[in-house]
């Protein structure tokens, strides 16, 4: 009897908007890739009220998906430090970003007050605060660590990409960030954070970018492709 190949689980954890352009670029950049790469993959979206009621591990991947401040922050961040800690292949995009760094600060770095402004903008450590000018709707120009895994997703080390986001990495945060194993391996033009990554995982990758919104199905988004493999071999 020959033996049934199971497909591989993702959720896209956020506060699903049928409406919002965002959403439906995410969903539709996964089929796109899925396509590319010849890979069946069941996602769906799952909302942060309902993810502590999810088995997270037996799932083969999580995307945090835009669209913060999310309904339960603390269930964001648990979801996050399983994936983190199992092993499960891990995508933050904008907002995910956000919330990838303050779990790691909280429960890699150990600072249980860190928190992030767009909940408490009066918070003793902040290590997300309002951008001081605003990127929703900006494109702009990356530089990628050359030996970085989010390098070896684009084949490259510079891009541009699409931004919608109106919060970011504390500069006051970053000597912080670098006392870990997490590694900053992207920047803008002006040297401010916009890509991490930890070594060692099989994907953890957060973006303060949206790559979800360049991808077209004649031409995926490479950063997609990779964490869709990333997600299907998980699964083997």
């Amino acid at each position: 009897m020959q033996s049934m190949i199971p497909t591989p689980k993702l959720i896209l954890l956020g506060e699903y908007d049928p409406t919002r352009s965002l959403h439906a670029a995410t969903s539709a950049a996964i089929e796109h890739s899925c396509s590319l790469k010849s890979i069946a993959i069941d996602y769906r979206w799952v909302s942060t009220v309902d993810i502590e009621s999810t088995d997270l591990r037996n799932i083969d991947g999580l995307w945090v998906a835009p669209g913060s401040p999310y309904k339960n922050l603390e269930a964001t961040l648990q979801a996050i430090r399983i994936a983190r800690e199992q092993g499960i292949p891990c995508l933050g995009t904008c907002g995910g970003f956000q919330h990838m760094i303050l779990e790691y600060a909280r429960n890699v770095l150990g600072f249980d007050d860190a928190h992030h402004a767009e909940y408490d903008p009066y918070a003793s450590r902040l290590f997300l605060t309002r951008l001081a000018c605003s990127l929703v709707g900006r494109e702009m120009q990356l530089k990628f660590t050359p030996d970085s895994q989010v390098a070896q997703c684009y084949g490259a080390i510079t891009a541009h990409e699409q931004y919608y986001c109106n919060f970011g990495v504390n500069p006051e945060s970053v000597d912080l960030l670098r006392q870990g194993p997490l590694r900053i391996s992207g920047h803008d033009a002006e040297g401010e954070v916009r890509v991490i990554e930890l070594p060692g995982h099989p994907f953890f990758v957060g973006t303060l970018f949206v790559p979800q919104t360049q991808s077209t199905i004649e031409q995926p988004h490479p950063l997609v492709s990779g964490f869709v493999t990333a997600v299907a071999e998980h699964c083997q």
